[in-house]
């Protein structure tokens, strides 16, 4: 026996569609996305900004080397020990060629390299104007210095250095990335509550309007339901509804978020890669990480979520305090 459904497809018996407006919902909701969008990707940005830190100036060293043109003394050549022959080789050079000799056989220094003059001219631009090169100061060698084990201890190669050349001046970043990964982690904090933030607003908004379309359609749910509709039935209905309008503004929120995060991938770019911003916006596409794109994939998928569970509980409680 084939069973004949009288009920015509699309047919809307709670009318839900003047109940849950398609203008209102998807708006406010893309308005949740696109903060979330701006949350999550201030979360991940910091993230990468802190590992960057970590993993790049963490390994890097300056080392001042005071009178770099005067010898470097021939009563440091005479030491007995490990190395007489490193000492014996160099004990008529400069202090500064002492130090990159130094440098050069010590283990876990990947490269070692002096500043140039001019390298030396733009760092003191800021403090000394155009014309510091032109002053008569006793500058210092400036040596930049990458390690290939950013945890590796300082003491003996700074305790070396100073026996070798006395009076030199060995500079780690540890203290200034450790203030900025603090800086870092209390900025993916502050990204993690305003992603909170937005999806209970989100949820409140979906609870809202769902009540309200309870209200405007409550003849009719009563009708429905003195006819044997079941609360799983009407609360399906609605979650429905709000679903598919969590959706659309889901996906609005993510298209509309994504220029802003081309734009502020353009401007972080000098921080965290080489990309050249005549190359902008296809480069930093690209540019922006596997996760920022998981992210603007995953926000329909999450507001769809938000809108089902919170139209099915608002629903069923709202059913269940109907006489």
């Amino acid at each position: 026996m084939t069973v004949v459904s009288l009920r015509p497809s699309g047919f809307d018996e709670l009318g839900l569609r003047r109940a849950l407006s398609d203008r209102l919902l998807p708006f406010l909701v893309a308005a949740m996305a696109f903060l979330a969008a701006l949350a999550l990707a201030g979360w991940v940005g910091a993230a990468s900004l802190a590992r960057d830190w970590q993993a790049g100036s963490g390994s890097v060293l300056t080392i001042q080397v005071p009178h770099p043109s005067e010898p470097a003394g021939s009563g440091d050549s005479t030491r007995g020990g490990p190395g007489d022959g490193t000492r014996a080789a160099i004990g008529d050079s400069t202090r500064v060629a002492r130090v990159l000799a130094v440098l050069a056989g010590t283990p876990g220094i990947e490269s070692a390299r002096q500043l140039t003059d001019d390298e030396l001219a733009a760092l003191l631009r800021p403090w000394l104007g155009t014309g510091g090169g032109r002053l008569d100061l006793p500058l210092p060698a400036v040596i930049a210095v990458r390690l290939s084990d950013s945890e590796a201890d300082l003491g003996p190669l700074t305790q070396r250095l100073t026996a070798e050349a006395p009076g030199v001046l060995v500079e780690g970043h540890g203290t200034w990335i450790g203030r900025l990964t603090k800086l870092a982690r209390s900025l993916q904090a502050c990204a993690g509550l305003a992603l909170l933030l937005v999806v209970v607003v989100a949820a409140a908004v979906v609870a809202v309007a769902t009540r309200s379309g309870l209200s405007v359609r409550r003849q009719a749910i009563e009708i429905v339901h003195g006819l044997g509709a079941t609360d799983s039935y009407i609360a399906g209905r609605f979650a429905a509804r709000a679903t598919l309008l969590a959706t659309v503004g889901g996906l609005a929120g993510a298209v509309l978020a994504l220029p802003v995060l081309v734009t502020l991938a353009g401007l972080a770019s000098p921080f965290t890669s080489d990309l050249d911003a005549s190359r902008a916006p296809m480069a930093f596409l690209a540019a922006l990480p596997t996760t920022i794109w998981a992210s603007l994939v995953a926000l329909p998928a999450g507001a769809a979520a938000i809108g089902f569970l919170t139209a099915q509980g608002t629903v069923r409680r709202w059913l269940r305090r109907m006489p």
